[in-house]
């Protein structure tokens, strides 16, 4: 189990990388409950997550922790490596819209995000560019690249909803086992 606790926001967070997509998720931001229980549910990764935040000034640090404690719970359970695919694609549709996640678990810490919302597109109270801020903290902590970027649609809770689960799909790629693979996926001999 991890935890963060800064003067902001408290968070304790468990996954497991081999489950089959259960969980059970608290914040006090219902979107991002809703994205990060979609993310476990399509990964197949089992997330238990409590986080609490000052979201009566804004939702970006919670949204932010919450990015942060997820990437160290991966980088944490997947240790070196070894054996995994290390590579994850996906193009999932959400209705009218389409989102694609290409994904490297290297080691490096990169984003490309690119996404065309509707103008001053919210859900409810959630700005949603917040999911490239989520999206950052996530990729710095566990230490991959990732480009996520959502091809179209019309509905922003679709689009959203679309890159979440095209970012679980490819996760979950990802950080399977592979029988052929020994040691770290790289010709370095590590991640």
């Amino acid at each position: 189990m991890l935890q963060r606790t800064t003067r902001e926001t408290d968070i304790s967070l468990e996954l497991r990388l081999d489950g089959r997509g259960s969980f059970r998720v608290q914040t006090p931001i219902p979107f991002l409950t809703h994205m990060l229980e979609l993310l476990s549910k399509h990964s197949l990764m089992d997330l238990k997550l409590q986080a609490q935040g000052d979201v009566e000034v804004d939702y970006h640090h919670t949204v932010e922790d919450v990015g942060i404690v997820l990437g160290k719970a991966l980088k944490e359970a997947l240790g070196a490596g070894k054996g995994i695919r290390r590579y994850g694609w996906a193009s999932v549709p959400m209705d009218e819209a389409l989102a694609q996640v290409s994904l490297d678990i290297s080691g490096r810490a990169f984003l490309h995000y690119k996404a065309s919302f509707p103008k001053r597109a919210r859900i409810k109270n959630f700005d949603l560019d917040l999911i490239e801020d989520f999206l950052h903290a996530l990729v710095a902590n566990a230490g991959f690249t990732l480009h996520a970027h959502i091809l179209y649609g019309r509905n922003a809770h679709h689009m959203a909803e679309a890159l979440f689960k095209a970012l679980a799909v490819a996760l979950r790629e990802a950080v399977r086992l592979e029988d052929r693979v020994k040691g770290a996926p790289s010709t370095k001999g590590r991640l």
